[in-house]
C-alpha cells in the first residue's frame, strides 16, 4: 500500500494545528522531528494525566491481555469496580452509573431520562453554553438550532435564559419543565464559570416544580476544576451528572450519574451502549480516577492554577478567568493570534468561541515550572505584532 497522504481521505471539518505529535511523556508531545511542545490543551481536556503515565499504561495493557471486550450482557468486575470509584468521586446525593463512550452520548441519555421519567417537554439551558452536537445535546447547545442545528426538528422544547441572569432563570422553570442543564464553566464559550448563587437558584426552581437538575461535567469532572466535580465547589447536588473527556485518561469514555430513586425508575432496555464500560475501558477509569487521588493532583491543581492566574496577566494577556486547569486568558489581540505565537514558542493552547478568550486545558500533572514557562512566554509577546 503506498504511503498515505497527510488528510487526503479525512473530511476536512477540523481546523488543524501546524504540529504533528508522535508521541507523548508526561506533559509534552514531540513530533517526527523531535521538536518538544509543552501541551496546556491536553486535546480538549482528555488526557488527564498527560502522556505515557505509568500506572494508566499498565492497567489498559495488563487488562488487554486479560479480557479486551465483552458486552454489558456479561457481568466484569472490572467494570463494577471502576463505577463504585467513580460513584465514590462523585458529589452525593449521585449512586448510580451507567457508562457510554462519549459526553454528547452521556448527554443524550440524560436529557432522555428526564424526558421520560417527568413526562414533559421543555428543558432549559444557558445562553453560549455546548453540550454537543447529536440531536438532544445539540438542541441545548447555543445557538438556537437556526443557526447550525442539522435536523428538521429538535427532540424538545428548549427555552435559553442568559448566563448568572437569576431571574430570567426562575422565570423560566415551570411545571412544563422537564430538566434544567448547565456547565459549572462553560468551557468552549472561553472558560466562563456560572455563578453559585445561579446554579443553587436552579437547584432550588427545580426542587419548586419536580424537574430535574443536569450538570454537564464532561469538561469539569474528573479533578479538572481542583475538586472531583463542579458540583463540588458550587455546592450544589444535581439529580443527572453527565462526565467524559479525561474519564478514562484518553479512551472514549462517558457515564451518566443519577440519583438511586432515578435509577430505579430505569429498567432493563430503558438505556443501552455496545462499548460503553468495556473491561480496557473500566480499567483506565479505575487507574484516572485512583491516581488522582494518590498523587494529591487536585491539590496540584488548585496551587498551580493559582500561579496561573497571579503570572500570566502579561503581554497579551488582559485578565484571567475560570477555575483550576479550565481557565480563559482574556487578549487584547485574537486568541488565536496569541495561540500561533505560543505554539512558535513549543507551548499548544486552545481558543473558544470567544474571539478574544485563549483556552487552557492541561494535564492535572502540570506543576509550577510549566506555569512559569507560559507565563515567560507570554511575557516575550509583550512586544509582539499581532
Amino acid at each position: 500500500m503506498d504511503a498515505a497522504v497527510p488528510g487526503a481521505h479525512l473530511s476536512e471539518v477540523y481546523p488543524i494545528v501546524p504540529f504533528e505529535p508522535v508521541r507523548g511523556e508526561g506533559v509534552w508531545l514531540e513530533d517526527a522531528a523531535g521538536r518538544r511542545v509543552l501541551d496546556l490543551y491536553a486535546g480538549h481536556a482528555v488526557a488527564a494525566l498527560g502522556y505515557a503515565h505509568p500506572r494508566l499504561v499498565e492497567a489498559v495493557a495488563s487488562q488487554a491481555r486479560e479480557l479486551f471486550f465483552q458486552s454489558n450482557a456479561a457481568a466484569l468486575r472490572v467494570r463494577d469496580e471502576a463505577a463504585q470509584m467513580l460513584a465514590d468521586f462523585a458529589p452525593a446525593p449521585l449512586e448510580r452509573v451507567f457508562f457510554v463512550n462519549s459526553g454528547a452520548e452521556a448527554t443524550e441519555n440524560a436529557l432522555r431520562i428526564a424526558l421520560r421519567l417527568t413526562g414533559r417537554s421543555t428543558v432549559v439551558a444557558v445562553e453560549h453554553a455546548f453540550h454537543g452536537r447529536t440531536a438532544a445535546a445539540g438542541a441545548v447547545t447555543w445557538p438556537p438550532r437556526k443557526s447550525w442545528y442539522g435536523f428538521p426538528r429538535t427532540p424538545m422544547d428548549v427555552t435559553f435564559v442568559a448566563r448568572n441572569d437569576i431571574d430570567a432563570l426562575r422565570a423560566a422553570i415551570d411545571d412544563r419543565t422537564a430538566a434544567v442543564i448547565l456547565e459549572p464553566v462553560q468551557g468552549l464559550a472561553g472558560a466562563w464559570p456560572l455563578s453559585a448563587e445561579f446554579c443553587r437558584a436552579a437547584r432550588e426552581a427545580c426542587d419548586a416544580t419536580d424537574a430535574l437538575l443536569i450538570l454537564d461535567e464532561v469538561q469539569t469532572g474528573i479533578g479538572r476544576l481542583g475538586a472531583p466535580f463542579g458540583a463540588d465547589l458550587l455546592g450544589v447536588g444535581p439529580d443527572l451528572l453527565t462526565v467524559a473527556k479525561g474519564l478514562a485518561g484518553g479512551l472514549p469514555a462517558g457515564a451518566v450519574l443519577m440519583r438511586r430513586d432515578i435509577a430505579s425508575e430505569l429498567g432493563p432496555g430503558a438505556l443501552g451502549t455496545t462499548f460503553g464500560g468495556g473491561p480496557v475501558t473500566s480499567a483506565a477509569i479505575t487507574a484516572v480516577i485512583d491516581t488522582i487521588r494518590r498523587d494529591g493532583l487536585l491539590e496540584r491543581v488548585r496551587a498551580v492554577a493559582a500561579q496561573i492566574h497571579a503570572s500570566c496577566r502579561v503581554g497579551p494577556v488582559r485578565s484571567v478567568h475560570g477555575a483550576g486547569f479550565l481557565l480563559g486568558l482574556v487578549t487584547g489581540p485574537r486568541a488565536a493570534a496569541v495561540r500561533d505565537a505560543l505554539l512558535e514558542r513549543n507551548i499548544l493552547t486552545g481558543t473558544s468561541t470567544d474571539p478574544h478568550v485563549l483556552r487552557l486545558l492541561p494535564p492535572l500533572i502540570l506543576d509550577d515550572e510549566h506555569a512559569a514557562r507560559l507565563a515567560a512566554a507570554l511575557g516575550d509577546l509583550d512586544h509582539a505584532t499581532f
